[in-house]
């Protein structure tokens, strides 16, 4: 996901609100740099993350102490590490995490048709295979509807085009991954992490949640010494759709909770 879609709406608030804001695509992927395009690496993507941090607190009138983090889905579950390692950071925001891959995935795997399911498999083989000799990626749809082969297909999982990009400004948003991501979904859980945390976590969860679904996340949240929790009703995208102003609104008042005072940085 790069980050106009999946961020400018909040980021033109936050820094209305008073924010300085950092947003950055993760490496392979929109404005960054790397090759092969449009592969998920977790570990490099949350590198990027220590990367943009380690570059917000070097900016002119930033707190090194003053930057906190917002993200969403995968994102949001990165997110869930990288605080854990950083105990330096003033609060963190995450909207629909991607907490426990292991508890995602059957989820997952009951929204694909059998068919569609042994494409994916074979395609995902074939990629990781195929980039262990240097070959292109195989790319599929980030999303797609049950019986399509695509990274998800749950109910909600089509609900992004009208949630980030309503107003179709981002034609050359390149919606694909490669397909191997599906062999390394299930087993990412940053979630474990969470209870590592130690500055304020906000934690949006969408009690209608289909495709990162609300328990995971929940469960991760119960074990950050400092958490809070909202709810809104609706699926993964609400925060972007119907809830839009209800978590925006309670997002800046977060930060202006950790932040007031204090050089801001996002």
């Amino acid at each position: 996901m790069t980050k106009e879609p999946a961020s400018d709406r909040f980021a033109r608030r936050f820094n209305d609100a008073g924010f300085a804001v950092l947003a950055f695509d993760h490496r392979h992927f929109g404005e960054s740099g790397g090759t092969p395009r449009q592969v998920v690496r977790f570990a490099e993507q949350r590198a990027d993350w220590h990367a943009a941090i380690a570059f917000a607190r070097q900016l002119p009138d930033v707190d090194p102490g003053g930057v906190s983090l917002w993200g969403f889905s995968l994102g949001a579950g990165h997110i869930l590490q990288v605080a854990a390692d950083d105990p330096g950071l003033a609060s963190a925001i995450t909207q629909s995490p991607v907490a426990d891959g292991r508890a995602l995935a059957p989820n997952a795997l009951r929204a694909m048709t059998p068919l569609a399911l042994v494409r994916l498999m074979g395609l995902a083989v074939a990629d990781l295979l195929g980039s262990l000799v240097g070959g292109r990626p195989l790319l599929i749809p980030t999303a797609g509807v049950r019986g399509e082969v695509a990274s998800l297909t749950t109910p909600d999982a089509m609900d992004g085009d009208r949630a980030l990009d309503p107003d179709h400004r981002y034609s050359d948003w390149d919606q694909t991954v490669a397909a191997r991501i599906a062999l390394h979904m299930g087993g990412y859980r940053p979630g474990l992490h969470a209870s590592r945390i130690r500055c304020p976590l906000l934690m949006v969860i969408c009690d209608q949640d289909r495709s990162t679904l609300p328990g995971p996340s929940l469960r991760a949240a119960a074990q950050v010494p400092d958490a809070e929790v909202m709810h809104v009703h609706g699926r993964h995208y609400a925060p972007f759709l119907e809830a839009h102003e209800e978590a925006v609104e309670a997002e800046i008042a977060f930060l202006r909770k950790h932040l007031d005072g204090r050089g801001r940085s996002d």
